[in-house]
């Protein structure tokens, strides 16, 4: 079952079942995505509604993003039916294109949600957003750095803030966390929830969690993430810890790593643009013999993935250890903010600055 809000203080406020704005306005409270469910109102079935289901696809926008050659490989849907779920989907999503009014007003619903360390936060442009109109897609947050840099602490700190009201830093939701090597720790959560003065029991409670064991695996997940989503439309983060660990395990060949970090990637740009979802990945790093201009971020160190998983990211942090214990997070790309710098460090309290 998926966990419960977290309760408010006696004498508080509960949280809003949807945050508000970044700039605090209020927004009207509507829903975010129509549930496939709908399609049932304009003449389709119930019986080819399942099957949509049963193919991880769960909102109308979910049937908009999805060809017809995909469609028709689902069992028992023939060229009629799809046609007729294309044109009932088409009806209730209307028109693809909106002015630069509407466009300006979708960017009200952006999630901003902070690392936990300010200094961070501020190269970011106030922390890990939602939405990334400009480019056309929703961001992701991949980041990647050496071993002991805090990737997964990072993970562990934004599971927290993720839940704290808007004014503290976080979205008022909860997170689907989906872990690959084995790392996440309720211990951690507990000590992080301290620190913000949040139970430690309801912080985890908050905190649907999978561990994935090979890369078949990770990817029936994230699928099933979208049936979790479109039943509990109060998560806002997603995270995976990390994206390509089980793919290097698994695929050794790189056309065949290739196509399975093609159809990862474009399972979470779906999930992030059907259910305005933070994602956040982290990502481990490999030697680069080829690299000569060591003043690039990294040197001589590059991400997993290549270009496939930078091009579907819209931010890439890079991290890096600097003197004693302070660490540096470097922003290598993002669409709208420029190189920079930030420090911070790790203590119990997760990512805090030095």
């Amino acid at each position: 079952m998926p966990p419960r809000r977290q309760a408010a203080p006696e004498g508080s406020m509960p949280p809003p079942s949807r945050p508000s704005s970044p700039g605090g306005e209020e927004i009207e409270e509507t829903p975010f995505f129509d549930n496939v469910d709908e399609l049932q109102q304009h003449g389709i079935n119930v019986q080819d509604i399942l099957k949509l289901k049963s193919a991880s696809i769960n909102t109308v926008s979910g049937v908009v993003m999805t060809t017809r050659r995909q469609l028709l490989k689902i069992k028992g849907m023939s060229e009629a039916k799809v046609e007729k779920i294309k044109e009932a989907a088409q009806k209730i999503t209307g028109s693809s294109f909106a002015t630069g009014i509407e466009v300006q007003d979708r960017r009200k619903r952006v999630l901003i949600i902070s690392t936990g360390s300010k200094s961070v936060d501020t190269i970011l442009g106030g922390g890990l957003m939602s939405q990334s109109i400009s480019e056309g897609s929703y961001c992701f947050k991949p980041v990647y750095g050496e071993f002991r840099t805090g990737k997964t602490q990072l993970a562990h700190t934004m599971s927290v803030v993720a839940q704290l009201p808007p004014e503290m830093g976080g979205a008022s939701g909860k997170v689907a966390y989906i872990d690959t090597e084995g790392t996440f720790r309720p211990d951690r959560i507990r000590s992080i929830a301290e620190r913000f003065g949040v139970d430690g029991n309801m912080a985890l409670e908050n905190i649907l969690y999978a561990r994935a064991f090979n890369s078949e695996h990770q990817m029936e997940l994230i699928s099933e993430c979208s049936m979790r989503f479109a039943e509990d439309k109060d998560f806002r983060l997603l995270i995976v810890d990390s994206i390509m660990a089980l793919f290097r395990v698994d695929f050794s060949g790189r056309g065949e790593l290739s196509e399975r970090q093609q159809k990862v990637m474009s399972k979470l740009t779906k999930l992030s643009e059907e259910f305005n979802i933070a994602i956040l990945i982290t990502n481990q790093v490999q030697s680069d013999p080829g690299a000569t201009m060591t003043f690039v971020a990294g040197g001589a160190l590059k991400p997993i993935g290549g270009h496939i998983l930078s091009h579907s990211s819209a931010t890439r942090m890079f991290l890096r250890k600097g003197r004693a214990e302070e660490r540096v997070a470097k922003l290598v790309d993002s669409p709208d903010r420029p190189e920079s710098e930030a420090s911070y460090k790790l203590d119990e309290g997760g990512w805090t600055d030095v």
